[in-house]
């Protein structure tokens, strides 16, 4: 194998270790906190633990793990206060994108948005059997509609940044694991911001987001595994 080659298969192992570590992470499989052992990921997925050692790093680059001196990697902790500044700052991030969609998005751009909030609206919001569960097909649509809200955004570091926050986001909402028990209309919040995106009403749009957004937060902030999480670790190293 040339060394072309060789890099090539490094960096389509690299991709594949960190999506895999990622979800594992995001489903919580891999818990706040949870020590990562390289070697037992690498036998886990057949990763090469060179692969799983840069996917770990990249993750460490985006919150998700955290670099211990002299013992390896772990889990990000989660805490009140970190979702209460996460959500300030993601509604922030979400807001200047949207402004930006809503003033540079074209036709293709509104074409998408309608069909990615017509998947939505169709597929039910919880499991079948299990009302107090969310249907990890409605949660991919989900992703799939609030990334096209945004998509005509001109500022690709602002769409990163903005991918970042809410793979940070999604991580806190799993980690409450239920729906809420109150009445919440979510098809209605995000017909709401759709409409309001579609009749270019920036001022609209922005303040519907911030809404749907702080809702969400408010009712993770109550999950009770979030409450009884410990503080963050002030030992951990930047990775």
């Amino acid at each position: 194998m040339n060394k072309r080659a060789q890099l090539d298969q490094s960096v389509t192992q690299t991709d594949a270790a960190y999506a895999a570590l990622l979800d594992e992470i995001l489903t919580c499989r891999l818990a706040p906190g949870a020590r990562i052992t390289i070697s037992e990921v690498a036998l886990k997925f057949g990763f090469s633990p060179g692969a799983v050692r840069e996917a770990l790093s990249r993750l460490s680059a985006e919150r998700m793990t955290v670099a211990i001196a002299q013992k390896g990697y772990s889990v990000a902790e989660v805490s009140v206060e970190e979702l209460k500044d996460l959500t300030r700052t993601r509604i922030t991030i979400e807001q200047i994108c949207l402004r930006s969609a809503i003033e540079c998005g074209d036709v293709e751009w509104e074409t998408a948005i309608v069909a990615a909030y017509h998947r939505l609206h169709r597929i039910p919001l919880a499991m079948p059997g299990e009302p107090s569960r969310v249907n990890q097909a409605w949660a991919a649509a989900h992703t799939t509609f609030h990334a096209a809200l945004v998509a005509g955004c001109d500022s690709s570091w602002m769409l990163i940044l903005r991918a970042m926050l809410y793979a940070q986001s999604e991580r806190y909402r799993l980690l409450s694991h239920t729906l809420a028990r109150e009445s919440r209309d979510i098809d209605g919040e995000h017909k709401g911001i759709l409409d309001a995106c579609l009749a270019r009403e920036p001022a609209l749009a922005c303040e519907l987001i911030e809404r749907h957004l702080t809702r969400t937060s408010d009712i993770v902030l109550g999950s009770p595994l979030l409450q009884a999480r410990p503080p963050d670790r002030p030992a951990a190293e930047p990775g």
